[in-house]
């Protein structure tokens, strides 16, 4: 497991700016007025050779009878509970308040690491007040400009010291196939058609399954680690805290997988939930395969599997070289092409193809159509290799790697695709000085 980091804090001092910038992308919605975010938002960050989970949690308030606030208040405690590390975010401009005292009255009940972030810290006057949160009685305090970046790279540094160690991914015998997906899409029936027996609770009721369940599977002469996880769902749907905790155990799920099912709802679509954690799965290198469930609801015509496909591949972009399946828990229609599918993308992620015939294939596609020039100057491409480790990735050996544009990046991603068959699986590619 690489490690959780939640930012927490009360409203508006800048937790979803900081995220965002954590994780190199505009995900967070950025607004002035405070309790803009409700929803927790999950991403993928790295420093100094270590990557974890970040979340950005709501806004914290106390004495409110808001069902927004709330609820809100509910997934933040569970966020801490959860979490390995918390960024505690306060703003310099306000001082202390009595909001920040009350919630650190509530983070000393945790043992978890604690760093406060003194956000807004952007010039010289600004530097010298943030000494005054050390008051707040946490031994790490460090000043930083979210939307800057300026004094990052140190709270960084420490949240990677206090990490848990990195412990070298297991090579178990069986591969972990996990089905993911927002609550009442029919992750728990599909598992139940899969193993022949009523394995997992199976109701009308979203949210049944609150934690993750592992089954042993073999048949067909397929085996392997079958894993039905919790649902996620939007907060304001939620009003029991417990659906909360079972988003952790999701996203955990992800981190521990070979290969993940992201499971949608035919008659409703791919919605932002499941590009989120379409996005998770990805960026933690795992394998990937859409299940449309619920296909024998939908009306249909020969182009709508053709057209439902372009629409779900528009959410996926620019990775969209993923299968897609449209199957059916009800009627076991291609349930079990679901399952080959999910090997076969496994079988992509441990493929190793040989340097010699990368070198064969590509070195003519890019003599034929070179990086762009930049600045006057030529990249030239010297030769490339297949990279060792658990994730797919290739590293292209040039004079100029600072100069290969992310278009040209994308267009070496496609060949390799194209020649090599690496579907279902995220690529990484590096450029290193030859």
């Amino acid at each position: 497991m690489s490690g959780i980091v939640a930012i927490v804090g009360r409203p508006n001092v800048g937790k979803s700016t900081l995220f965002n910038r954590l994780q190199g992308e505009r995900k967070a919605i950025v607004d002035d007025a405070s309790g803009v975010t409700r929803d927790r938002h999950y991403g993928k960050s790295d420093w100094g050779n270590r990557d974890f989970t970040i979340i950005d949690t709501g806004g914290y308030v106390t004495g409110s009878d808001d069902v927004f606030e709330t609820s809100i208040r509910a997934q933040v405690e569970i966020a801490i509970s959860e979490a390995d590390i918390l960024i505690f975010m306060v703003d310099v401009t306000t001082d202390i308040t009595t909001l920040d005292e009350s919630f650190t009255r509530f983070l000393r009940k945790t043992d978890k690491p604690i760093l406060v972030a003194v956000n807004k810290v952007d010039n010289h006057d600004r530097l010298n007040d943030y000494h005054q949160f050390y008051a707040l009685g946490f031994e790490h305090v460090y000043p930083v400009s979210s939307i800057s970046g300026s004094g990052t790279g140190e709270l960084l540094d420490a949240v990677v010291s206090m990490l848990p160690p990195d412990v070298e991914e297991v090579e178990h015998d069986l591969p972990r196939i996990s089905l993911i997906g927002r609550p009442n899409v029919g992750k728990s029936s599909l598992c139940n058609v899969l193993l022949g027996e009523e394995r997992n609770i199976v109701t009308d009721i979203a949210g049944t399954t609150r934690d993750t369940i592992d089954s042993y599977y073999n048949a067909y002469g397929m085996e392997f680690t079958l894993v039905d996880t919790a649902g996620v769902r939007k907060k304001s749907k939620v009003m029991e805290n417990i659906e909360f905790y079972s988003v952790m155990r999701s996203i955990k799920a992800i981190e521990s997988s070979d290969v993940v099912l992201i499971v949608l709802d035919a008659t409703a679509g791919m919605e932002a939930q499941d590009v989120n954690l379409f996005s998770l799965a990805a960026k933690n290198g795992k394998g990937i395969v859409i299940l449309v469930n619920k296909w024998d609801l939908v009306e249909k015509d020969h182009k709508s599997t053709k057209h439902y496909t372009e629409e779900i591949q528009e959410r996926m972009a620019p990775f969209t070289d993923v299968p897609v399946i449209f199957v059916s828990a009800l009627t076991k229609q291609r349930v079990f092409k679901a399952v080959e599918t999910a090997i076969d993308v496994y079988k992509n992620m441990n493929k190793r193809v040989p340097t010699h015939q990368l070198n064969e294939v590509l070195l003519p596609i890019i003599e034929e159509k070179p990086p762009p020039s930049k600045k006057g100057k030529y990249i030239k491409i010297k030769y490339v290799t297949q990279i060792k480790s658990r994730r797919i990735g290739f590293a292209f050996f040039c004079n100029l790697p600072q100069y290969v544009s992310e278009s040209y990046r994308r267009f070496l991603e496609n060949k390799l695709r194209q020649h090599f068959d690496f579907k279902g699986v995220p690529i990484t590619i590096y450029f290193r000085k030859k």
